[in-house]
């Protein structure tokens, strides 16, 4: 085959440890090539450990010569048995080109997490999750995360192969359109957290659109973790009847969040904790590049996974991801919070939307969904009905509901508006639900949960009506509850909607 193998071995030695202690990363000494000299592959094998209490991240450069048309990387890592309640080992796995690693920095080339074992990158190809283009001479960075480390340490080997030859074309990329056929001013139903092959995903975008399309969603979007390299595979699959929005799950070690709907082709970077003070900077980036910011499932119990950034930069939460879960049932509440803390210090308040997260079968596209009430069906059109509030989230499409607060001289208001009238003024709160058998309407206050309504008939359909004033409710939202297992803890929610708000004259 034309190959020269050569091993390096990599460690980190306690003192590279003190040293680069404050860091969030190392770089470990080179693997080099030499130049082609008539060879049409070259391999290098690189092995070290890792101590527990490594950096998030530690890179491997690579010498990279002239005449390389493909870089491919492999590696494998031991996984040793822990004692019980102790974090194993899991290394994540990313590539840098010449451009270098520095934060937010040109030289991405792609990032698959822990999903793949190999990948390759050249000009016209890419393994999902990489970007193809020109392997340029210079010094290339194997991206290593250890997203955990078990007691005994994490060895390691990469085998980098070089393919030398001439280079490919570079395919200029197609984006799906920002519109679809819409139905002017409406409420359109969509899925904003999805996931591909181009990351931890199991699902092609074609397979993901035929399931959004089954689940009678009006839009979607793209959020593969740590990468844009799905964007220009999406063009084939959005057509009048789905817009396809773009964007990102940037995965920290401190928490992740949406980039929603940002400019076809932006990278946004997630190599930093929230003691390193670099998030404000990204999530700016994130609105510069046309996106809402939207920190996802803000308590889930994974490693890395709890939001810890604040939500001072956020546009909206995902309050409801995917089955509802004890977890969200403490988003909810956290949420709600933030809802009370908003009206007690008269500043902006901040929306609800939930989405499936959805990987691989049987995760269900849309489940839950957010319902969006738009000017049209457009990226610009959706983000800014999210960002207002006006929306419900809710288990399927099955599932409708409309909110209003109606008082005084016939003054009303809907899901995210406001009403203002005199302190005592009666106002009546109105609930139509369909598609909810056997569910019970709960409505929610700044004072806790005011009102339970009796099961809907087994046909799912129903109004109900509440009534209180501007001085009692700061504001009113909608929880539509399945029937409890058992005793008071309430059913997972069928649907729940952003507040109405009640402003005292």
């Amino acid at each position: 085959m034309g190959e020269d193998t050569h091993d390096q071995a990599h460690g980190i030695g306690r003192r590279a440890l003190f040293v680069t202690g404050a860091a969030a990363a190392l770089t470990l000494g080179s693997v080099s090539f030499a130049a082609a000299d008539g060879q049409r592959q070259e391999t290098r094998t690189a092995h070290g450990t890792l101590p527990p209490g490594s950096p998030d991240f530690v890179y491997v450069p690579v010498e990279v010569p002239a005449g390389v048309r493909e870089i491919k990387v492999s590696y494998t890592y031991d996984k040793p048995s822990v004692p019980a309640g102790t974090q194993g080992n899991a290394l994540d796995i990313g590539l840098f080109d010449e451009r270098g690693t520095e934060l937010g920095g040109r030289g991405f080339r792609g990032w698959s997490g822990g999903a793949r074992t190999e990948f390759f990158v050249r000009a016209d190809d890419a393994t999902p999750g990489y970007l193809p283009g020109p392997v340029r001479e210079g010094t290339w960075h194997v991206a290593l995360g250890p997203y955990t480390v078990a007691p005994q340490g994490l060895a390691y080997e990469l085998t980098i192969t070089l393919t030398y030859g001439e280079a490919g074309e570079t395919p200029r990329p197609v984006y799906p359109p920002s519109r679809a056929k819409g139905r002017g001013r409406a409420w359109y139903r969509g899925d904003c957290h999805l996931h591909s092959w181009h990351s931890d995903g199991r699902r092609t975008p074609a397979q993901i659109a035929a399931l959004a399309r089954a689940a009678g969603l009006d839009f979607i979007h793209s959020s593969d973790h740590n990468t844009n390299s799905s964007h220009p595979h999406w063009a084939d699959e959005a057509g009048d009847d789905l817009l396809i929005m773009l964007g990102e799950e940037v995965t920290t070690r401190n928490g992740h969040v949406l980039a929603l709907g940002t400019t076809p082709g932006t990278f946004v970077d997630w190599r930093y904790r929230a003691r390193d003070n670099r998030w404000a900077r990204f999530a700016r980036d994130i609105r510069r590049a046309g996106g809402l910011v939207v920190p996802a499932h803000p308590h889930a119990t994974c490693v890395g996974c709890g939001w810890k950034f604040g939500f001072a930069e956020a546009d909206a939460v995902e309050v409801w991801n995917g089955p509802f879960t004890p977890d969200d049932e403490v988003t909810l509440a956290d949420w709600d919070n933030l809802l009370v803390a908003s009206v007690r210090q008269g500043r902006d308040w901040l929306p609800a939307m939930g989405n499936s997260d959805a990987h691989r079968d049987p995760d269900t596209v849309g489940m839950p969904q957010t319902v969006v009430l738009a000017d049209d069906l457009t990226r610009e059109a959706i983000q800014e009905g999210i960002r207002a509030g006006r929306s419900y989230v809710a288990e399927s499409k099955n599932v409708t509901l409309a909110l209003t607060v109606t008082g005084g001289r016939g003054q009303q208001a809907g899901i995210g508006e406001r009403l203002t009238l005199a302190a005592d003024t009666p106002v009546t709160v109105r609930l139509e639900v369909s598609g909810a058998p056997r569910c019970s309407v709960r409505f929610v206050t700044d004072q806790g949960v005011l009102f339970t309504s009796d099961p809907l008939p087994v046909s799912g359909t129903g109004t109900v009506e509440w009534r209180t004033t501007p001085a009692y409710a700061a504001y009113v939202r909608a929880e539509l509850r399945h029937e409890a297992a058992a005793g008071p803890v309430p059913g997972p929610p069928a649907a729940l909607t952003n507040p109405v708000f009640l402003t005292a004259a």
